[in-house]
């Protein structure tokens, strides 16, 4: 009888996903197999989309954004979250500052890219001031570096709070008895701090993973449809094929998408259960 009840309750929020998200994406998988005419086509689309430049270009481009900017994200966050941890007041002021870059919206996000890396920005001005030429950011490869430091700046104070909750979790008294033993700050933040924010650890690269996709909407605004090459990403390529209506690529790449995620997910949480 509970569990009768249990399911009614899951009820709503399974049909929910049941109707939004999961029936869908089978009829994504199924487009993937067929033409825009609906005729069966195999696995067409997936070498068509596997020998399309522009889908190697994009997802080469997702990678290295993904490899440069999580280790970044997940290191520079950990040592703030740490650092705030014995800084007392500092640390309470701080926390009505974690989330407002996640706040801002991200059209405001352009402005303030404009703002300091247009041709005729802040930062060119400071170069005219000292002698320099000035540089079009966005059209040449700093492109990329101008979009790692807008990921890192708007998802740092999120993921600063992700790590606070948990080093909360650790008990006190074990760095109390290690500072007894004679061990340092860096000892115990290697020695008890990191092996003790595994679990956490594995929640925050899962989540810092599916967000570095989202920086789409910044890079879309600031160049269009067709940025400098070195942030043409995978959502600007599913944006174009969109607007051509090649539902046939999409579909293919999508699944093979959702399938490198699911990869990753999975060998990051063998890797995860093997240690502990």
């Amino acid at each position: 009888m509970k569990s009768k009840k249990g399911i009614l309750f899951i009820l709503p929020g399974l049909t929910g996903v049941m109707v939004f998200y999961l029936i869908p994406f089978v009829d994504v998988i199924v487009r993937s197999f067929r033409q825009i005419n609906g005729k069966f086509c195999g696995f067409a689309n997936y070498r068509q989309v596997m020998e399309n430049k522009a889908f190697a270009l994009a997802a080469g481009n997702t990678v290295h954004f993904v490899v440069v900017c999580l280790p970044l994200l997940l290191g520079l966050s950990l040592v703030v979250a740490a650092m705030l941890r014995r800084s007392g007041n500092v640390a309470k002021f701080c926390k009505s500052t974690y989330l407002i870059p996640l706040a801002v919206p991200a059209a405001a996000v352009v402005l303030l890219w404009r703002l300091i890396f247009d041709s005729h920005g802040i930062w060119n001005r400071l170069l005219t001031l000292l002698g320099y030429n000035s540089v079009d950011f966005m059209n040449t490869n700093g492109a990329f570096s101008v979009l790692v430091f807008s990921y890192i700046w708007k998802n740092l104070g999120y993921t600063v709070v992700l790590w606070s909750a948990g080093l909360s979790a650790i008990p006190e008294e074990i760095y109390e008895a290690a500072w007894v033993d004679g061990a340092g700050k860096l000892r115990a933040f290697i020695s008890i701090t990191v092996p003790n924010l595994k679990q956490t650890a594995f929640t925050i690269v899962v989540i810092s993973f599916l967000n570095s996709f989202k920086v789409f909407r910044e890079a879309y605004l600031v160049a269009g449809n067709y940025p400098q090459e070195s942030i043409y990403m995978l959502q600007h390529l599913f944006n174009n094929w969109f607007r051509d209506l090649s539902m046939d690529k999409m579909a293919a790449a999508a699944v093979l998408l959702f399938l490198v995620i699911l990869i990753f997910v999975y060998i990051l949480h063998r890797s995860w259960e093997e240690e502990h």
